[in-house]
């Protein structure tokens, strides 16, 4: 069965948010820990690129780009994959497979790669950054502004979700996904952007520029 679910922001543009459930990892199955792909796709003249990333969540002392923090609700052998489609506006898919089944986690893009605390990974990438942190405002920590990834999983644990953000990486670019304990990111003013304890991380550089 397929959920389709889609949000307007009231302040910037469009952010489509797509669930589907029942749905192996095309990013993760048969690739194996931190794999990833980066190439360009000019079949349009558009200039776009593309970016895939995958890995097997483990423990921080053994993880390989891909960590869990909390082995109960992000447990290890759970798959995380990130796929990005880069042009003027960008798209961004997050796969995941055997999470906990029917919960619903908050996910965000974040500034740098992940390590061994969840902290490691930063704040919320922001195309437009907030100059007072951490970013509570709404105008700055919104889904048009960063990447919110935020799923459901479905009885089997896996889920899709995908974000389409107005923006591009031309000068900076995030480097990881973190999954959070909280359903949902929060919104409301001092509260923007906050969605609970880092549960996972996947280090997942957006710019396939150098790759």
């Amino acid at each position: 069965m397929r959920t389709t679910a889609q949000r307007t922001s009231p302040a910037r543009g469009l952010v489509a948010a797509v669930a589907t459930t029942g749905l192996l990892m095309a990013g993760c199955a048969g690739n194996g820990n931190g794999d990833e792909e980066a190439g360009t796709d000019d079949s349009e003249g558009s200039g776009a690129r593309t970016v895939s990333h995958s890995g097997v969540l483990a423990a921080p002392e053994a993880a390989d780009g891909a960590y869990t923090y909390d082995a109960e609700l992000a447990p290890e052998g759970a798959e995380l994959g990130v796929d990005v489609d880069e042009g003027d506006t960008t798209s961004v898919t997050l796969s995941v497979r055997g999470l906990v089944p029917d919960r619903a986690y908050a996910a965000h893009a974040h500034t740098d790669p992940c390590g061994a605390e969840g902290s490691d990974a930063g704040p919320h990438f922001q195309h437009e950054v907030d100059p007072n942190t951490p970013s509570t405002d709404p105008d700055y920590a919104n889904p048009d502004n960063e990447i919110w990834l935020d799923f459901a999983t479905d009885g089997a644990g896996d889920a899709e979700v995908t974000a389409e953000v107005p923006f591009g990486f031309a000068e900076r670019a995030p480097a990881s996904v973190v999954v959070h304990a909280e359903a949902e990111t929060a919104t409301e003013e001092g509260e923007a952007g906050a969605a609970g304890d880092r549960l996972a991380c996947l280090t997942a550089p957006f710019d396939s520029s150098g790759q």
